[in-house]
């Protein structure tokens, strides 16, 4: 579930200007799931997750390192019903 919905927001995505890499193995654990840049909207990363997903404690870690240490911003997609 979660694969169809990464795909149609990678779509969505890049149909806007933002170059997009799915982060399938990483050296680090919990790292979101997409990294979305843009020359005009900068950097950002997405985790993504169906209806009824939730951060792990390991994400959310993972999520306030990258903003703490970068500045960058993290995002959550949950689809809506």
């Amino acid at each position: 579930m979660e694969s169809k919905i990464q795909s149609q927001l990678i779509k969505s995505l890049e149909k806007d200007g933002w170059y997009v890499v799915k982060l399938i193995q990483t050296n680090k654990n919990g790292i979101p799931d997409l990294l979305c840049l843009h020359k005009d909207f900068g950097v950002k990363f997405i985790e993504v997750k169906d209806i009824h997903g939730r951060l792990s404690e390991l994400q959310k870690y993972r999520i306030r390192e990258i903003e703490g240490k970068t500045g960058i911003k993290t995002e959550l997609f949950k689809p809506t019903l």
